[in-house]
């Protein structure tokens, strides 16, 4: 492996997968907050909100599952991100402590699966908004944003957490007198904020989809935060994480709730914010779509960036990675090619099933993020040997069964309560009117049994290897290889 430096190019970030060293830390904690904000706070996550309305829940009850929903699953998700400044790691390498240096395959291969697939409905979006707006055609828009996304991605950490900075602030202004519009001017049917209309199914199954949808951004968060310096307080980097993410989510999904209640069947998510922007003022619907879709441009970017250090770190546990920015033109290259082919290829028909698809996937992070956290914040309490990480032959072996155990079992036990609408209903979701708690099932059995199965494991020895290691691991970083 080759051990000479290698200088930043022009801005473009060069690290990967790779250890951040303590003097390369910058950035203000509180710039987590506007990047979970926007990242939620875009129309593909309006989608979610739909849920309760279109199975015949009322509207007052709609908005209180979201929230609620909102408020727990966030709740683990904000806990993944004081992982990125104590260890200075991107989020799914992580995995290798609970899973192996092999093991982790397994949860890599279903995040490289949900970054491409939920770039595939961000760009079909962006592409309708700017279609809607500016004309030209569905798919030239999808190639365009898909470009500029590459772009954004492939500069990095850097302008990432500038854009969206500079997106929540006229998000803000345009989506504030939006949200204003949509509740002052649109008329929703009789029995809307009636909290007499209380009914079980429509409000656990909102409930449960926008839980699941906020943890499912936990495989993102240590990506972002990373290059904080590591005496950032946990509580603080929580805060800052938690309070944007569920700000933003709860916004947009209850928007698409209030829009599903007025059009009724006639919803149609880019024709709807139209017509509801039109309201406020004639052409008011045009300027919301065109700053929509440039929030789903830096969503996108989000995923080109998160799948690129996935495969890298795929593609590392086969072949050692000297992470390069070689290596990152190519795997984000890669996962834009992949997105913008699914989406040109993607009909009316394949985005039902694949929205279904898609859900299933979240599905598969329920028992990592548990495992995740678990070992984090529990038993290794936060004290990991990084080298160790990167070495095919270390103290996390290869196959960690303890996480694989934990994890299967935890998703098997969840498959009876799937409910995944025409695609599959699992007998207890069934028994339950088509509710799925899945969630509340697979968390705690993951937890609990990692817990018990990693009671073995001396964590003092792990602390003073990663002592003696912490020197070599700061000057192969600054030599830009792995340890």
């Amino acid at each position: 492996m080759t051990t000479g430096s290698q200088p930043r190019v022009s801005g473009l970030e060069i690290r990967s997968i790779d250890y951040v060293p303590l003097d390369e830390r910058h950035g203000k904690l509180w710039h987590l907050g506007p990047l979970w904000f926007m990242s939620n706070a875009q129309i593909a996550t309006l989608a979610v909100g739909l849920i309760s309305i279109t199975e015949g829940g009322n509207l007052i009850w709609s908005l209180i599952a979201i929230a609620a929903g909102t408020i727990l699953g966030t709740f683990f998700m904000a806990f993944h991100s004081a992982q990125g400044p104590q260890l200075g790691l991107p989020q799914m390498i992580q995995s290798r402590p609970q899973f192996g240096y092999v093991g982790a395959l397994l949860v890599w291969l279903f995040a490289y699966v949900q970054y491409a697939g939920f770039n595939v409905f961000n760009t079909i979006l962006a592409g309708e908004a700017l279609h809607t707006t500016v004309h030209g055609g569905v798919k030239l828009w999808v190639v365009v944003v898909t470009l500029i996304a590459f772009v954004i991605a492939l500069v990095g950490y850097d302008v990432i957490h500038r854009a969206e900075r500079v997106l929540t602030y006229t998000f803000l202004v345009i989506f504030g007198i939006f949200t204003v519009g949509v509740l002052v001017t649109l008329h929703y049917p009789p029995g809307s904020f009636d909290l007499g209309g209380f009914q079980w199914t429509p409000f656990l199954a909102q409930f449960g989809v926008v839980a699941g949808y906020q943890i499912s951004w936990a495989i993102y968060v240590s990506d972002y935060s990373r290059y904080l310096p590591p005496d950032v307080t946990v509580r603080k980097t929580f805060y800052w994480t938690y309070f944007g993410s569920a700000l933003g989510g709860i916004w947009l999904m209850m928007l698409g709730a209030l829009l599903a209640a007025w059009a009724g069947e006639g919803f149609e998510t880019i024709r709807s914010i139209n017509a509801a922007g039109d309201k406020v003022f004639s052409g008011f619907g045009a300027i919301v779509l065109l700053f929509a879709a440039l929030g789903l441009v830096s969503v996108t970017a989000l995923n080109m960036y998160g799948g690129s250090l996935t495969l890298i770190s795929a593609i590392d546990s086969f072949k050692r990675v000297r992470p390069t920015l070689a290596v990152r033109l190519v795997t984000i290259g890669l996962t834009a090619a992949l997105s913008v082919v699914g989406a040109l290829a993607a009909t009316a028909h394949f985005l039902q099933n694949f929205n279904n698809f898609l859900l299933l996937v979240l599905y598969l992070f329920i028992p990592w993020t548990a495992v995740n956290l678990m070992d984090y914040y529990v038993v290794r309490r936060g004290h990991y040997a990084v080298a160790e990480i990167f070495n095919p032959h270390g103290i996390y072996g290869r196959w960690g069964w303890h996480g694989i155990i934990a994890y299967l079992v935890g998703f098997v036990v969840m498959v009876p309560f799937f409910s995944v609408g025409t695609l599959y209903v699992g007998p207890a979701a069934d028994a339950l009117g088509g509710a799925d708690i899945s969630l509340f099932i697979g968390l705690p059995v993951s937890a609990v049994l990692y817990w018990l199965l990693t009671r073995s494991i001396d964590v003092d020895a792990e602390a003073r290897l990663a002592e003696a290691e912490a020197e070599a691991l700061e000057l192969a970083s600054h030599e830009h290889r792995e340890p």
